[in-house]
């Protein structure tokens, strides 16, 4: 539960900072906490030392690289969707790639932050547009 609450936490934090130093303005800035969101778990593959799940690992974060760029370029939403889609994926992490630097306690508490940083940049997109 505690990865949990610190996640919610850590995500509000995060939103509250970029809203108060309006970094939040720049259509550029959830992009970029997409890309370091999706090369934490490249990181973590190093630290275990797998060579397949860092190739694994690599070409999932270039998937959600891509997803931040589109989206900072053409569809600020996809950035909102791109962030909940790695909480989604965090919850199913461990079934999919066998990644032994991984914390136990990291999918569940990125997933966190994930799912709920995520919504919020759908709802201040959104906001932007009407």
């Amino acid at each position: 539960m505690i990865p949990v609450v610190v996640g919610v936490l850590l995500a509000v934090g995060i939103a509250a900072l970029a809203k108060f130093t309006r970094f939040d303005e720049d259509r550029s800035f959830y992009s970029t906490v997409l890309v370091i969101i999706a090369s934490y778990y490249v990181l973590f593959a190093v630290l275990g030392g797998s060579g397949d799940a860092l190739v694994w690992e690599l070409v999932i974060a270039v998937a959600f690289s891509t997803v931040a760029i589109i989206g900072a370029l053409f569809l600020p939403t996809l950035v909102g969707a791109g962030i909940i889609a790695h909480g989604l994926f965090d919850f199913v992490h461990d079934g999919i790639i066998a990644n032994s630097g991984v914390p136990t306690w990291w999918p569940i508490f990125c997933g966190s932050v994930d799912v709920l940083l995520g919504l919020w940049v759908i709802i201040l997109s959104r906001s932007r547009l009407t």
